[in-house]
């Protein structure tokens, strides 16, 4: 009897040592890392694109509104200090894992993501937002504008927006490509926006920076991509395989971003 006890302490014993480490070796799989780098022009020069409104430009739909600032073409936007390639998305594709509160803490710090139509531009240029986020189109002119775009997941707009207005979107999922935003009132306008269902995305800033935080964990896809240039990162929808560690920094690096005409 005192055999049998014994063994069963010994089964026991292993057992809960067993469930030690398996637990042990999922906190670590359920750790979290940070991916960054920096997305950078490999043109040989700068792009030099023609501005969409002249400033004074008595010729322009709504001159008195639209033309009184320059309205540059925003296909690239390069920091001729850095090379650095503002607008562009940088995201874990699938993830492969979850941060709830990661997420938590997204939602609660912006319910919504505005777009502005200022200027007769559309303000930011580039948005990112997560599913449960509100989009919220809005003007600060005095000119009427429109809202248009179509895509394959989050359905399709076409809407006047009165000026002062506010137009609040919500999205019933993801969307896997940028979304093309345009005013067909005046055409010059245009911006771009991508859905996620994750946490884990950024849109580059001025310098062609990007930070992910909180990122699962173990091998994920990392996709870089451009309005204008498409996949950046080598893989095209497939990304490019990275190995996260809980409590390290995966830095990319600079990544190249070739133009397209």
């Amino acid at each position: 009897m005192t055999s049998r006890t014994s063994l069963f302490a010994s089964a026991v014993a292993i057992a809960i040592l067993s469930g030690s480490l398996g637990t042990g070796k999922a906190a670590v799989a359920q750790g979290f890392g940070t991916i960054k780098g920096r997305v950078v022009w490999a043109g040989a020069a700068l792009p030099n694109a023609a501005l969409k409104v002249k400033k004074g430009d008595a010729a322009a739909k709504d001159a008195a509104v639209c033309a009184v600032e320059d309205i540059p073409n925003e296909d690239y936007v390069v920091d001729p200090a850095t090379k650095g390639v503002a607008n562009a998305f940088a995201y874990v594709t699938t993830p492969k894992g979850s941060n709830p509160d990661a997420e938590k803490a997204l939602l609660d710090a912006a319910s919504s993501v505005v777009i502005d139509q200022k200027g007769c531009r559309f303000i930011p240029h580039a948005v990112a937002l997560h599913k449960a986020q509100k989009l919220v189109f809005q003007s600060s002119d005095s000119v009427g504008h429109n809202i248009r775009y179509t895509s394959f997941s989050v359905g399709s707009l076409n809407q006047m927006l009165s000026p002062m207005g506010k137009l609040p979107v919500e999205f019933p999922g993801a969307e896997k490509n940028p979304v093309n935003l345009q005013c067909d009132i005046h055409p010059w306008m245009t911006s771009v926006f991508m859905v996620f269902d994750h946490p884990f995305y950024a849109v580059t800033k001025a310098d062609g920076s990007f930070e992910i935080k909180g990122v699962p964990a173990g091998t994920q896809k990392v996709i870089v991509r451009q309005e204008k240039a498409g996949f950046v990162t080598p893989g095209a929808r497939n990304g490019i395989s990275i190995e996260v560690k809980a409590g390290e920094v995966v830095d990319l690096g600079e990544i190249k971003l070739t133009p397209k005409e």
